[in-house]
C-alpha cells in the first residue's frame, strides 16, 4: 500500500487529491500560513533528499499557485535559486559577474547608481521570482512622481531589463517582469549650440587661456571630452594632418586610467584644420616635461599647467567661465561636439562624412540627432535641383540680380 504525505484537510480538499512527495507538498503552518516544499532530487554525495522550502502567507489557493509555478520552473530546468534570492542580492551578483566585465567603468558606475537610488529602495527586498510587471510599473511610476526626467526613468528601466534578461539566461526566471511597462514618452530636448559667429568669438577668447588648443580641437573635430583629453602626441600624423582617436581617459577612484573608446566605430581618424594643426605644432614645441602621477601622462597632448591630466569637470568650469567673459550663451562642454556637427552640416558637408568624423554608427543616426539642420539643407538642395532642371531660369535671375544690386549700390553711394 502506497503511503502519502500528511497534509491538512483544506489542502486535500482544495487539490482534490493528495500530491505525491516527488511532486511537492503544501503543509499548513497556522492560519493563512503554508509551507510549500518542492523536491529537488537527492544529493550526489550524501544521497539525502533536497527540498526547496518556502512559507506562503494567504489562502490555500495562493499556496497552490506558488507550488504549481515552482514545479513548472523545476520541470523546465530552471533553478529555484531565484525563489530564495532577493532582487538586491541578485543585482549585486549581476553587477560583479556580468555587468562589470562588459561595461566601461563610467557606465558601470552609472548602472550601480541608478539601481541603488531608484530600484533597490522599492524592490530590493523582494524575492526575485515574485516580482511582477505591475511591481516594475509601480517603481517606474514612483520615479515619475518624484519629478525625474523621462530619460532617467527609461534609462533605469533599461538597466533593470538588462539584469532581468540575464536572470532568464541563467535560468533563474521564466519571464521578464520588465516587459510591458508603460514608460514616459521621451521628449526631444532642444539642442543648444554656438553659431558660426559665436564660435569665432569663443575661439578668440579661448586662445588667451592655457586651454585654447584644447577648445580648438574640441570645436573643430567633434570629439568627445574623454577622447580629446586622452590624445597623445603619437596619435597625430603631422604629414597627413590627421589625429587618431584610439582611447579615452577617465578618473576612477582617484586614479587616472586609459580605456577603450565608447564603441568600435568610435576608433577613427579625423582631419585637422590647418590652423589647428599649426597651434598643436607650437604647443608641442613649447611643451616641457614635468612629473605626473601617471607615467603615460608625459605623452599627453593636453595637460594642466603642472603637467597633469585634465579632468573634464574642471575643464567644463573653465569653459563656462570663458563663455561668461565673452558674453556668449551658456552651453555644456559636450555641446561643442554638437556645434561641430551643426556647423559642418550647415556648410554642406555630406552627412556620411560628418557621421564618420563623430564616430556615429550611421549617417541616418546623425541626421536624426541633428534634424534641426535639415530645413537649411533642404532649401539649398531645392535650389541646386531647380538650377539643374531649369538652367535658363537661373540665368534670368542672374541677369536681374545686378539691376537690383545696382540700385542698392547707388543708394549706398548717395548715403555715403
Amino acid at each position: 500500500m502506497t503511503r502519502t504525505p500528511a497534509v491538512c484537510r483544506q489542502c486535500a480538499s482544495f487539490g482534490g487529491a493528495f500530491l505525491p512527495r516527488r511532486l511537492g507538498q503544501i503543509v499548513s503552518r497556522g492560519r493563512r500560513r503554508w509551507l510549500v516544499r518542492v523536491f529537488l532530487g537527492r544529493d550526489r554525495e550524501t544521497r539525502r533528499r533536497r527540498y526547496h522550502n518556502r512559507t506562503v502567507h494567504g489562502t490555500a489557493r495562493r499556496a497552490q499557485e506558488y507550488l504549481t509555478k515552482m514545479l513548472r520552473e523545476r520541470d523546465l530546468g530552471r533553478g529555484l535559486e531565484a525563489s530564495e534570492t532577493t532582487l538586491g542580492e541578485f543585482l549585486d551578483r549581476w553587477l560583479e559577474t556580468a555587468a562589470r566585465a562588459r561595461l566601461r567603468e563610467k557606465s558601470y558606475r552609472s548602472y550601480e547608481s541608478l539601481l541603488r537610488r531608484y530600484i533597490r529602495p522599492v524592490l530590493g527586498e523582494r524575492i526575485l521570482s515574485t516580482i511582477t510587471p505591475l511591481d516594475v510599473q509601480a517603481a517606474c511610476q514612483q520615479m515619475v512622481d518624484r519629478g525625474l526626467s523621462s530619460r532617467t526613468v527609461r534609462y533605469t528601466h533599461s538597466v533593470l531589463r538588462s539584469a532581468m534578461r540575464q536572470a532568464m539566461r541563467w535560468r533563474l526566471l521564466l519571464q521578464d517582469p520588465t516587459e510591458g511597462a508603460q514608460l514616459p514618452r521621451l521628449g526631444r530636448r532642444e539642442m543648444r549650440v554656438l553659431s558660426a559667429e559665436q564660435s569665432r568669438i569663443f575661439l578668440q577668447a579661448a586662445q588667451k587661456t592655457h586651454y585654447g588648443s584644447v577648445f580648438a580641437v574640441a570645436l573643430t573635430t567633434g570629439m568627445r571630452p574623454s577622447e580629446y583629453l586622452a590624445l597623445k602626441w603619437s596619435d597625430i600624423d603631422w604629414e597627413r594632418g590627421t589625429v587618431g582617436v584610439v582611447r579615452t581617459l577617465e578618473k576612477v577612484k582617484g586614479s587616472w586610467r586609459f580605456a577603450d573608446t565608447k564603441r568600435d566605430r568610435s576608433r577613427r581618424a579625423i582631419k585637422l584644420q590647418e590652423w589647428v594643426l599649426e597651434a598643436l605644432r607650437r604647443l608641442h614645441a613649447g611643451r616641457q616635461r614635468s612629473e605626473c602621477d601617471m607615467p603615460e601622462a608625459a605623452d599627453l597632448v593636453f595637460t594642466t599647467p603642472t603637467g597633469r591630466p585634465i579632468h573634464s569637470d574642471k575643464l567644463a568650469k573653465r569653459f563656462k567661465a570663458i563663455l561668461r567673459q565673452a558674453g556668449l550663451p551658456l552651453i555644456r562642454l559636450y555641446d561643442l561636439r554638437h556645434t561641430t556637427a551643426t556647423l559642418a552640416l550647415s556648410a554642406g558637408v555630406p552627412p556620411k562624412v560628418v557621421a564618420e568624423q563623430l564616430g556615429h554608427a550611421s549617417a541616418a543616426f546623425t541626421l536624426d540627432v541633428y534634424s534641426h539642420v535639415l530645413p537649411h539643407m533642404q532649401a539649398g538642395a531645392a535650389s541646386r535641383v531647380e538650377a539643374l532642371l531649369f538652367p535658363e531660369s537661373r540665368s534670368i535671375s542672374k541677369r536681374k540680380a545686378p539691376q537690383r544690386a545696382g540700385h542698392g549700390v547707388r543708394k549706398r553711394e548717395v548715403v555715403s
